[in-house]
Formats: structure tokens, C-alpha cells, sequence
């Protein structure tokens, strides 16, 4: 059974355009969820939930989605300097302002965990678990640098056994490892990426009897249409050289959000 898994779309209307036609020329993808934060940072919050409810695509609730759909004083984002607090402010408070009840009512309606069986739940397992941060919260960054024992804390938090596969986000920076015959996989970012590629990402994950393959991909999208809209949006024009960037620039590389 193969899936593809998107993440932390960030309102980026062009990028998930472009990701969901490259899943659609990929074999054999069963089905597509969402790792959660659809919304922030960039101008189709709106737009960007119809489209996924449109191509009927379920899945997770971000700390971007889950703040905004129920009011919460802040998006639950990490800081490493104040101009980057103040940055996440005004995007928290204009997509507050800029999403309608609707999108609202369905961002705070996300789970936050799904559970795929993709031999049947009638067999034990593999399993592939779906989060957003961390099967603990949605705000816990679970970066590449993480020791072993926390994936294995993880792991047994979220009841996960040897061949099954916990998949998350949050971070906007892909990476995946293997550690007692559990995959832990981040899936990176189709919208707002920080690994210094501004190309869109998703993940391939193909489960077979006794087997995992994972593959991250990068898609190329019309980034300028999504600069060009933030520049014209009341948004922060930082949000586009970030764009421009892929989140990094040599004089203040940025950290997860």
C-alpha cells in the first residue's frame, strides 16, 4: 500500500496546487492525508482548505490550525529572536481576521491523530501513525537531532511497534530515520520549507509485507505568484524572501518556527 503525505501547507495555494498534480502522476498512491497546518503566513488560508476538502484529503490538526479554530491567545510557534516573535504575531492575527466560519469550523474539527492499517484492521499491524508535532502534542518539535531515546519514548507513547511508522511535521524540515524497526519520518513542508530548498515537499510512504520504503520528494511550483500575492497581502514582505529563500539566508539562517 503506498500513501502520500503533505505537511504544513501554510496557506501556499500554488504549492499544494503543484504537489497534489505530481501525487496524481504517481503509481499505485492509494490515498493522500494531511499532517496539519494548512493555514498562516501566506494569503489563501480559504482557498487552500476548499481545495483540500474539494479533493477530499483528511487529516490532522496542526498548532496552526487548532490555535486559530479555537481562538487560542497565540499558534503555539517557537521564537529564536524578537523580530521573529513579532513576525508570527501579525500572521497568527491576520489569518485570524482573514479566515472565514467555515474554514474555522473545519480547522478546529481536525483530529489529532489518525491511525492507518493498510493490511486491514483485522491484522495487528504494520501501522502508520499520523501526527502533526508529536504524539504527545502538536507543539513539540521532534527536529533530526533528536536522540534515539526520545523517538523510543515517542514510539511507545503513541503504542507504535516494530515496522510500523510514526509520521510528523512541524519542523519544515524533512528527514527520516529508522530505530528498532520503527520509521520516524518528518515529511517536511509543501508550503513554507526551511532546509534552505524552496521547492515544495511531500513524502511517499509504500508499506509492504515486511517492508518500508520512504521517499521524499520536491516539487517545483509558481513560488513568484505566491511572492507576488503576499507583497500585494497586508502579510509581512519577509514572508516572501522566505519563500525566495526556502527559509534560510547566510546572514540569519532561520530555525523552525
Amino acid at each position: 500500500m503506498k500513501y502520500a503525505l503533505i505537511s504544513d501547507i501554510h496557506a501556499n495555494l500554488p504549492a499544494l496546487e503543484a504537489v497534489l498534480e505530481d501525487i496524481g502522476r504517481q503509481l499505485e498512491v492509494s490515498a493522500t492525508y494531511h499532517l496539519g497546518d494548512l493555514v498562516g503566513y501566506a494569503p489563501w488560508p480559504n482557498e487552500t482548505v476548499t481545495l483540500l476538502r474539494d479533493s477530499k484529503i483528511i487529516g490532522v490538526a496542526g498548532n496552526y490550525d487548532s490555535t486559530v479554530g479555537t481562538d487560542y491567545k497565540h499558534c503555539g510557534c517557537r521564537y529564536e529572536d524578537p523580530r521573529q516573535e513579532e513576525l508570527s504575531h501579525i500572521s497568527y492575527g491576520w489569518t485570524r481576521e482573514h479566515v472565514s466560519p467555515g474554514t474555522k469550523e473545519f480547522l478546529a474539527g481536525l483530529p489529532f491523530r489518525i491511525d492507518l492499517r493498510p493490511n486491514g484492521g483485522h491484522l495487528a499491524g504494520p501501522q502508520i501513525i499520523l501526527v502533526h508535532g508529536t504524539p504527545t502534542l502538536n507543539t513539540l518539535y521532534w527536529t533530526e537531532d533528536r536522540p534515539d531515546d526520545f523517538c523510543l519514548k515517542m514510539a511507545t507513547v503513541a503504542g507504535a511497534r516494530r515496522g510500523d511508522v510514526i509520521a510528523f511535521g512541524h519542523t519544515h524540515i524533512p528527514w527520516h530515520r529508522e530505530v528498532g524497526g520503527i520509521h520516524f519520518v518528518n515529511t517536511g513542508s509543501v508550503g513554507r520549507p526551511k532546509d534552505g530548498d524552496w521547492r515544495a515537499g511531500y513524502v511517499i510512504v509504500e508499506v509492504g509485507v515486511g517492508t518500508v520504503r520512504i521517499e521524499h520528494v520536491r516539487v517545483e511550483y509558481d513560488m513568484e505568484r505566491a511572492v507576488q500575492e503576499i507583497l500585494k497581502s497586508t502579510l509581512p514582505d519577509d514572508f516572501a524572501e522566505h519563500l525566495r529563500t526556502g527559509g534560510r539566508s547566510p546572514a540569519t539562517p532561520l530555525q523552525p518556527k
